[in-house]
């Protein structure tokens, strides 16, 4: 159990973090199509919602990987995929034939949703850069 309690979380960052950093950089090397894949939902302002999207995605994704300032990297990557999942996996309002892709993508989003919410509520554990910061026996 020692070596799950020490790495596991750490392994669980950078799954976490799989979803994000590259989803990031793929927003920012076909920035037209996420320019205009948002404007499609009807969002307001999408160039800046995508380069908002993009840097999000990178910086807070890199810093939940580094366990580096882990738990508010989380939180917002957690407000992050709720929304996402609102917006862009509405199961309930596309054709038939996309329903079930999109539940799926919908509730995969949840289900990440709950492994951030996990690390905002327990921290990056003990190999992250966060960890390095605290004072020895706190």
């Amino acid at each position: 159990m020692a070596f799950i309690e020490k790495f596991g979380p750490l392994m669980g960052r950078v799954l976490l973090a799989l979803m994000f950093v590259p989803a990031g950089f793929s927003k920012i090397d076909n920035f037209g199509g996420t320019v205009g894949y948002i404007g499609s939902k009807g969002l307001p302002l999408p160039t800046v919602l995508a380069g908002g999207t993009a840097a999000l995605e990178v910086v807070a994704g890199l810093a939940l990987l580094l366990g580096w300032k882990a738990r508010w990297a989380a939180l917002v990557l957690a407000v992050f995929a709720v929304l996402a999942a609102l917006f862009f996996h509405n199961f309930w309002a596309v054709d038939p034939s996309q329903q079930v892709a999109q539940s799926i993508s919908f509730y995969k989003n949840l289900a990440i949703t709950g492994g951030l919410l996990y690390v905002a509520a327990y921290g990056a554990g003990p190999v992250s850069l966060d960890q390095r910061e605290r004072p020895p026996g706190t």
